[in-house]
C-alpha cells in the first residue's frame, strides 16, 4: 500500500471514529508517538492494544481532519517507504511523520504545532510596535513596555513563574511571550549569562552551532563550531534583550505552595533582598536537570589542608600553577577542568572510580549529528526546525537498537584512542547493552566526554591517571586510595555532577509534592541510574506531571529549543481555557530516598550528571 493509500484510509477511519479500522493500518509492532496533538501530553503508544486504548480515549476530544502529505514520499535505507503529513484537530495544526513497512504503518509521530484561534505573534501577526501619527502627553513604546514590566509580579500577577533564567527558561519564557502568557522568569544570577559567564575560562559548547540555536533568533553564519564561555554568556544575555523577555535577575524563588482550592501557586520571590509575593496559575522548573551539586563524603576531609572545590565553582586554573590537583570523577567537567589545570602549570592526576564513555567531537558530528546539524544538512534544505522534528520520529525502544549500531559505528572510528585510553589505564564504558552516547544522556544525563583535547593529555600520561579505584580517606596531603597507595595533593576538585533535582524541587513547593512528582529524566529503561518502570518518554519533562500546575523544562539547547514549543503550547491552552484532557497521567514511583543513589566512598561516581549546557 502506497502512503497516499494508506493516508486515505487512515484519515477516514478517524473522521469516522472507527478505531478498529485505523488499527488495521497497523503493522507489528507499531509505535505512535504524539506530542500534545492528541493526548495533551508526550506520550509513545507501543502496539495495538496501546494504540487502541488512547484512540478510545482521545479520539472524539481531538476530532482530527483534512490529513495531507507535506512534500515528497521517500523510501529509506532500512525499507520504509516514509513522508512527511499535515493535519488539524478541533482546536489547532499538527504535524506528522510516518513510516510504513509492508503498507503498514511502523512508526507515526504526531505533534501540534498551533492553536488555531490564537497564533504567536510573529510574521503577519507581528505587534505594531511604535504607533505612527502625533498625539499629547502620549507615552513611548520603551516606556509602556517598562510599566508593563514593573507591574507584572506586582500589580498583576503572572500566569506562569519560570524558575531559571538559562537557555531552558529564556527558550519557554520567548514562546509564551509569542503566545501572549503574561510570565516572569528568575534567575539567581545579577546578569542573564552569568551560569555561564562565573564558571572556569576555558568552558565552551561540545555541541556544535548547527544543534545549539535558540527559538526564533539562530547563531549568526560566523559564529564559531563550538562556542566559547564568555561568548555563549553575552548571547544569553543579548537574547534576553532583544526578545525583550519578563527577566528578573537577582531573583530566587524562596517558596511555592498550591493552593488546591483556588488552583494556583502562592509564591515568595526574594528579588535583591526585597521579599515579593505573587500568584501563578503555573510553576515551570527550568534549572537544567540536576539539582544540588554532589560532594561525596570521605573519612578525613577536615583534616586535608589544602582547597577543596566542587566542579560548579571551579574559578579556572591560572592561580593554580604548580599545585599538585586531584580531579575526582572522569565525566566532561572532570576532563574539561583536568585540561586547564595542566594548561595553567598544574600536576594533576584524575581519579576514575567507575567507567566513562569517550568519544572524539568529530565522530560525534560525523555519527550523530551531521546527517540533520551540519552546513551539509543547510545546503541539503533541512533548517534547524526540520532537523528538530525529524530528530523526533523515533520512539525511545527503537532507538535503543538503532543506537547499539551507531555505537558500534562510532566505537570503530575511534579505535585508535580507545586503544592509547586503555593503555593508560582509562575504564570505557558504552552502557550495559553498547548503546553509546545517545542513550547515555537520555538515561542517566551524564556518563560521557566529548573529547575536544583532554583525552590526549590522559592517553600520554600529562594528565595521570587513577583508575577503577577508590578513595580510603583523606590526609592532610594525601589522598589515600583504597589498595593501600596515596597520591600527593594540595587540592582536590570534585567533578561530581549533581544530585538529583528532586531535593532542589522539595526545598521550595515541599516534599510531599516532590514526592508526589517523582524523578526527572531518564525513560524507565532499568539500567543503573534510570530504573523502570518503563515510560518510553522523558520522566516529567516538558509535559503534565503528578503534581497541578508543576512543569519542568530543561536539557541542552536543542531540547530545551524544540521541546519549548510543546509546553508552551500546553500553558497557552490552559491560559484560554480550551479542554486539555490529559492521556496517560504521570506513572508513580518511589519516594526521594530511593531516587538518589547514595555516595558511596570509593565507588561509583554518583549522579555524576552534567548541567544541561
Amino acid at each position: 500500500m502506497t502512503i497516499a493509500a494508506w493516508l486515505e484510509q487512515f484519515s477516514a477511519a478517524l473522521e469516522n471514529r472507527n478505531i478498529d479500522c485505523a488499527l488495521v493500518l497497523f503493522g507489528t509492532p507499531a509505535y505512535w508517538r504524539d506530542m500534545v496533538a492528541f493526548t495533551w501530553n508526550i506520550h509513545t503508544a507501543e502496539g495495538a492494544d496501546a494504540i487502541e486504548t488512547m484512540l478510545r480515549s482521545q479520539l472524539d476530544q481531538t476530532a482530527p481532519r483534512n490529513w495531507q502529505i507535506d512534500g515528497s514520499v521517500n523510501a529509506s535505507p532500512e525499507g520504509f517507504d516514509e513522508a512527511w503529513l499535515t493535519f488539524e484537530t478541533a482546536i489547532g495544526e499538527g504535524k506528522a511523520h510516518v513510516r510504513l513497512k509492508d503498507g503498514k504503518a511502523y512508526t507515526l509521530l504526531t505533534t501540534l504545532t498551533a492553536l488555531r484561534d490564537h497564533p504567536t505573534a510573529t510574521d503577519r501577526n507581528r505587534p505594531r510596535g511604535q504607533s505612527h501619527g502625533a498625539a499629547r502627553g502620549r507615552q513611548h513604546w520603551h516606556e509602556i513596555r517598562a510599566e508593563a514590566k514593573a507591574r507584572i509580579g506586582r500589580e498583576h500577577d503572572p500566569y506562569v513563574v519560570i524558575i531559571g533564567g538559562g537557555q531552558g527558561g529564556m527558550s519557554l519564557g520567548a514562546r509564551l511571550g509569542h503566545l501572549g502568557v503574561p510570565y516572569i522568569i528568575l534567575e539567581t544570577n545579577a546578569r542573564a549569562g552569568d551560569s555561564w559567564r562565573n564558571r572556569y575560562p576555558s568552558l565552551c559548547l561540545h555541541d556544535p552551532v548547527w544543534y545549539d540555536h535558540m527559538p526564533f533568533i539562530p547563531f549568526p553564519p560566523d559564529w564559531p563550531v563550538f562556542t566559547p564561555r564568555d561568548r555563549m554568556a553575552d548571547w544569553l544575555e543579548m537574547y534576553a534583550r532583544v526578545m525583550d523577555l519578563n527577566y528578573w535577575t537577582s531573583s530566587r524563588c524562596a517558596e511555592a505552595r498550591y493552593d488546591d482550592a483556588a488552583g494556583v501557586w502562592d509564591i515568595t520571590i526574594d528579588r535583591a533582598g526585597e521579599t515579593v509575593k505573587t500568584r501563578a496559575a503555573h510553576l515551570v522548573f527550568a534549572t537544567g536537570m540536576s539539582g544540588y551539586p554532589h560532594v561525596p563524603e570521605f573519612p578525613g576531609q577536615e583534616d586535608f589542608e589544602g582547597l577543596q572545590v566542587h566542579s560548579s565553582a571551579y574559578p579556572g586554573g591560572r592561580e593554580f600553577a604548580g599545585r599538585r590537583a586531584v580531579v575526582i570523577g572522569s565525566n566532561t567537567s572532570a576532563h574539561d577542568i583536568a585540561a586547564d589545570l595542566w594548561e595553567n602549570g598544574a600536576d594533576v592526576t584524575m581519579l576514575q572510580r567507575s567507567g566513562t564513555l569517550v568519544t572524539q567531537s568529530e565522530t560525534v558530528m560525523e555519527c550523530l549529528l551531521g546527517a540533520l546539524y551540519s552546513e551539509d544538512a543547510l545546503a541539503r534544505g533541512i533548517d534547524t526546525e526540520t532537523a528538530d522534528f525529524a530528530g523526533t520520529t523515533w520512539p525511545h525502544r527503537v532507538l535503543e537498537e538503532r543506537h547499539k549500531q551507531i555505537c558500534a559505528t562510532m566505537k570503530a572510528r575511534d579505535r585508535d584512542l580507545h586503544d592509547r585510553l586503555r593503555a593508560a589505564g582509562f575504564i570505557l564504558d558504552f552502557g550495559p547493552d553498547e548503546t553509546g552516547l545517545a542513550m547515555k544522556s537520555i538515561r542517566q544525563g551524564g556518563g560521557f566526554y566529548i573529547n575536544v583535547g583532554a583525552s590526549e593529555l590522559i592517553a600520554d600520561g600529562d594528565v595521570k591517571l587513577r583508575s577503577g579505584i577508590g578513595i580510603s580517606r583523606f590526609s592532610r596531603d594525601h589522598v589515600v586510595l583504597s589498595d593501600g597507595s596515596s597520591v600527593v595533593a594540595d587540592m582536590i576538585v570534585y567533578a561530581t555532577g549533581y544530585r538529583s533535582m528532586n531535593e532542589f524541587v522539595a526545598d521550595i513547593v515541599g516534599r510531599d509534592v516532590a514526592e508526589r512528582v517523582g524523578r526527572c529524566w531518564g525513560v524507565g529503561s532499568g539500567i543503573e541510574k534510570d530504573p523502570g518502570p518503563w515510560e518510553g518518554e522523558l520522566r516529567n519533562m516538558w509535559k503534565p506531571t503528578g503534581q497541578d500546575g508543576l512543569w519542568f523544562q530543561g536539557g541542552n539547547l536543542a531540547q530545551s529549543r524544540h521541546f519549548s514549543r510543546f509546553l508552551a503550547l500546553q500553558l497557552k491552552a490552559r491560559h484560554v481555557g480550551l479542554p486539555t484532557p490529559v492521556f496517560a497521567p504521570p506513572v508513580q514511583t518511589e519516594g526521594i530516598a530511593d531516587r538518589t543513589a547514595p555516595a558511596l566512598p570509593g565507588k561509583a561516581d554518583v549522579n555524576e550528571v552534567e548541567p544541561a549546557q
